[in-house]
């Protein structure tokens, strides 16, 4: 152990969710230590909120309500949307819209100087709002980073990557964390909130930022913290194929505006699969593409007559992704592709955002409040880490009192333990098992699934992760946490045998009423239960 640090709170992320509960603490937290902020990358990079573009969903329209709201995000579910949750998310959407806006967010205006309000898929009404057309992310990332810069009460760390948990009579203490110039040190806090993000790198075709390497979700497992809808990945329908790796998005807006699918004849193809076409729920989309793409035939998403020429103004990064790959999206159908998107499931926490691990509070893609259910509605995942980013700050902070804050008695033994696992950092040498965990995923638990294929790749990464701890082995902690994530998720999809929302499942594709529930994970008896309503017990 190099350090050993104290501060007020930790937060783990720096992404919308991070920001959010940093921001509110910073706030509320009476003056002494420091909220410290760790960011795996530099600010503004590598997490998945720069990277949004469809927009931020909030009833503001004269149309609208939270009510409407809530039951468009209900009716993607699959049927397990957590209502209490839903419900929060709708109706205090308007009021972080209104905190964007004083943080001085700049969305893309419509008429009388008033956000411009866009339709995306499942939405019955105008409700998405844009930052530069399709770069909402990145602009809702800029106000907070910039307000996060300016308070006082902040300490940004950046490079900073966190190792594990430190969990000491019956509740967190803090986290092991390696610093930018390679040594570690010990965060102690009385508060510590996860906002870690996905695992978008698990699967071969993605367009999350290769950041995205499960690293909460395999840090809560391993610290013993209940966890809940880890079979449910959702699959965005529309990534630009053959646009890199990470696969750049082609953004639900556009679909929103008009552009349709169409095989390589040119053939629309959506409206003989739903009656919304290709503004079905995402599920939908992403089945239909892959199956064609199945069946030998190539995908594009077609925006000639829907955008046109606007697109260097209306789409711009979308615009120059394609540029880049030498397409003119003006006159060009776009080559599209399903691609892992975003992760639905993680530690269980209340609408509170706490977990089943006293001192720990989850917000944002990390968490699993319920709000999604078995499958995200577009648009929903920004909001989810303001709403309840805002909440985890204040109920954190309302508890403040009631926690201790204290050196773990235990800190010779870890100090001995961080001595011992020093992984190396991600390099050349890690890449090729990576990527063969990630065709694994893409093949053996992607959009379509099997008994057969599950317990193939589950005995596979068994095997990966008992070669791993040989002595002598070496690896990265992101490999390390991948390979978690993957069994995880394996087996997670095994007990789920039905198909709901974006888990399907070749071998039962019909939903099955009994199977109307969540699965959790207990970490600590290494079991799964299934629940419906009360959730089990979390937040203590």
């Amino acid at each position: 152990m190099d350090e050993v640090l104290s501060a007020s709170a930790l937060v783990m992320g720096a992404g919308v969710a991070g920001l959010s509960a940093a921001l509110g603490l910073a706030e509320r937290l009476p003056r002494g230590g420091p909220v410290v902020v760790l960011s795996k990358t530099p600010l503004q990079s590598g997490c998945s909120s720069v990277w949004a573009q469809g927009g931020i969903a909030a009833a503001i329209g004269s149309d609208d309500s939270p009510d409407l709201h809530a039951e468009d995000t209900l009716a993607v579910a699959g049927g397990i949307g957590d209502d209490e949750s839903v419900r929060l998310l709708a109706g205090e959407a308007p009021r972080q819209i209104a905190r964007l806006i004083g943080l001085g967010t700049r969305f893309d205006a419509g008429d009388q100087g008033k956000p411009a309000l866009g339709r995306e898929a499942a939405h019955r009404r105008n409700r998405i709002l844009h930052a530069n057309g399709d770069a909402t992310g990145l602009e809702l990332t800029r106000a907070l980073t910039e307000a996060a810069r300016l308070s006082p009460r902040l300490d940004l760390r950046e490079n900073a990557f966190a190792l594990d948990f430190v969990v000491d009579s019956g509740r967190v203490q803090g986290l092991l964390v390696r610093l930018e110039d390679g040594s570690q040190a010990l965060f102690t806090a009385p508060i510590v909130v996860m906002a870690s993000g996905g695992l978008g790198r698990l699967y071969l075709h993605t367009t999350n930022p290769p950041e995205a390497t499960a690293d909460g979700l395999a840090m809560a497992a391993r610290a013993g913290v209940l966890l809940a809808d880890l079979e449910f990945v959702q699959f965005h329908p529309t990534a630009q194929h053959g646009g890199g790796d990470p696969m750049p998005l082609l953004t639900e807006a556009l679909r929103g505006e008009g552009a349709t699918l169409i095989d390589e004849r040119g053939r629309r193809f959506m409206p003989d699969i739903h009656r919304l076409a290709e503004l079905a729920p995402r599920d939908v989309v992403a089945r239909a593409i892959w199956e064609q793409r199945q069946r030998g035939l190539e995908v594009y998403l077609d925006a000639r007559d829907a955008v046109g020429d606007r697109f260097p103004q209306r789409f711009p990064t979308v615009f120059e992704s394609c540029r880049k790959a030498g397409l003119d999206p003006r006159r060009q159908p776009i080559p599209a592709s399903p691609a892992a998107h975003y992760y639905i499931g993680g530690a269980a926490s209340d609408t509170r955002g706490r977990t089943s691990l006293p001192g720990l509070w989850v917000c944002g893609e990390a968490s699993a409040t319920g709000v999604h259910g078995a499958n995200r509605l577009a648009s929903n995942s920004l909001m989810e880490g303001l709403v309840f980013g805002a909440r985890v700050a204040a109920d954190a902070s309302a508890r403040l009192r009631d926690l201790e804050t204290s050196r773990p008695q235990v800190l010779r033994l870890l100090q001995d333990l961080a001595a011992e696992r020093r992984p190396a950092r991600s390099g050349a040498h890690e890449e090729e098992p990576i990527q063969d965990l990630r065709g694994l995923m893409w093949r053996d638990a992607g959009l379509v699934r099997s008994r057969c294929g599950l317990e193939s790749g589950l005995r596979q990464v068994r095997s990966w992760q008992q070669a791993l701890f040989k002595e002598g082995t070496q690896a990265s902690w992101e490999r390390i946490n991948l390979l978690q994530a993957a069994q995880l998720i394996l087996r997670a999809a095994l007990r789920r045998r039905e198909s709901r929302g974006v888990h399907f499942r070749r071998d039962f594709p019909a939903s099955d009423p009994g199977q109307a529930c969540r699965l959790y994970f207990d970490s600590q008896r290494d079991r799964f239960t299934a629940h419906q309503a009360p959730r089990p017990a979390v937040g203590r």
